[in-house]
């Protein structure tokens, strides 16, 4: 279940041909929706708890949007989203959604039918497997993308995924992606302060996501292995990527922003000493600590667990020859950047904005959480060329609800 990468990749040549897909302002955009509708209407691929939240906030923050269609490979995700919308009797809200049935798509090919309809944008919220395929195939039927992070689980699905924001640039499509760090107002403004010097040159970082698991979910009755696997997908790596990639990811992308570029090389550990081994726990670890090395020699300790009844900490931090910094505590939040990503999104294809393309961010920050686990699942130190040029995919090639689906082995360090 690999493929074999398109010939070697080195850091700086993945930085000079996806430069330009990142933010950038284009004279001539065939994508702009302002020049063939007055209302934006969006639908939305992945309609479990992320899915309808993301949904909401398009409608929250947006006029002249409508929401016409929804995609999920459950029929019991898709309706119950579908009844939430339509409880909403928000005067503010209401109005804006139209969903029928000809437009709510049940199956694994159900993102393939929402693209046939006539809706500009997507919100995708599957589980992050499906990704790079799914972005891919909205860029190509021209749709402007909102996405949720992370861009994929493996290296393979890394250069697809940034093939796909490559071509939204070329086709002049806008391309918002989940991190909602960075349409935080404290997050923008305090990040903004540091590159322009408020604490000096920075020495050094560290990131943390320690916190209980999400969830992990029992089998219900008559499910099949791929029915179960997506139910209970936060579990299996290569549904998610593992907690390093699914979560410590958004901390991981505040360090990639305040420095201005990914990092060249990392060593990790971790391994799996809360988790039973039991099916519903699947073949993820529970703890990642890594030691990120970028260019210009700052080093950044990282650390992601999963522990119930263990002390949590979330946070960013930066210090400098000047202070320390939170990386949102040189200002206050004044909206909510769940909301905001969506307001920008809009405007931006709208032409009230400059053209926003996040994508290649995106990918980069995935590709640092994905090297991370590299590291720490084959006990290696790894450098970004070795991590992004190479073959391996997790994603089973032939997904159908008729086929088994056997979970691990959980990874060991030099096996």
């Amino acid at each position: 279940m690999s493929e074999k990468s398109r010939g070697s990749m080195t850091r700086r040549q993945f930085a000079q041909t996806t430069a330009a897909a990142g933010f950038a302002i284009m004279a001539s955009r065939s994508g702009i929706a302002q020049n063939n509708v007055d209302t934006l209407k969006f639908g939305v691929i992945g309609t479990g708890g992320r899915g309808f939240g993301a949904g909401l906030n398009m409608l929250q923050g947006n006029d002249n949007v409508k929401l016409i269609a929804l995609a999920d490979a459950s029929e019991g995700n898709l309706r119950g989203s579908r009844e939430r919308y339509e409880a909403i009797d928000d005067p503010n809200i209401r109005p804006k959604i139209d969903i029928t049935d000809d437009k709510c798509f049940v199956g694994l090919d159900a993102y393939k039918k929402l693209l046939e309809t006539d809706v500009d944008i997507i919100v995708h919220a599957t589980p992050p497997y499906c990704r790079p395929v799914h972005i891919e195939a909205a860029v190509d039927a021209g749709k402007h993308v909102f996405t949720e992070k992370p861009a994929a689980v493996d290296p393979v699905g890394i250069r697809q995924f940034m093939r796909a924001a490559n071509k939204a640039e070329e086709k002049g499509l806008s391309f918002v992606s989940g991190f909602q760090r960075r349409y935080q107002t404290s997050y923008r403004d305090t990040v903004a302060k540091i590159k322009d010097g408020e604490i000096g040159e920075i020495m050094a970082a560290r990131a943390y996501w320690n916190g209980s698991l999400p969830f992990s979910r029992e089998r219900n009755d008559g499910m099949t292995d791929l029915e179960y696997r997506l139910y209970n997908w936060y579990n299996y790596c290569w549904l998610c990527g593992d907690n390093i990639v699914e979560q410590h990811i958004h901390n991981l992308d505040v360090i990639n922003w305040v420095i201005g570029a990914p990092p060249v090389a990392v060593i990790a550990s971790g391994g799996r000493a809360w988790k039973p081994l039991e099916e519903r726990y699947g073949d993820t670890w529970d703890s990642f600590s890594c030691d990120f090395e970028y260019a210009n020699g700052v080093h950044l300790i990282s650390m992601s667990r999963h522990w119930n009844n263990s002390h949590n900490a979330v946070f960013e931090e930066v210090t400098g020859v000047n202070g320390k910094s939170s990386c949102r505590d040189m200002a206050e939040d004044d909206v909510d950047p769940y909301i905001q990503e969506h307001v920008h999104l809009v405007r931006s294809i709208r032409g009230e904005e400059p053209y926003l393309n996040d994508g290649i961010k995106m990918a980069e920050s995935t590709m640092t959480a994905i090297m991370g686990r590299m590291a720490a699942y084959t006990g290696q130190r790894m450098t970004w060329d070795e991590a992004l040029n190479s073959d391996l995919s997790l994603v089973p090639a032939d997904l159908s609800f008729d086929k088994d689906y056997p979970v691990g082995p959980i990874p060991v360090p030099g096996a």
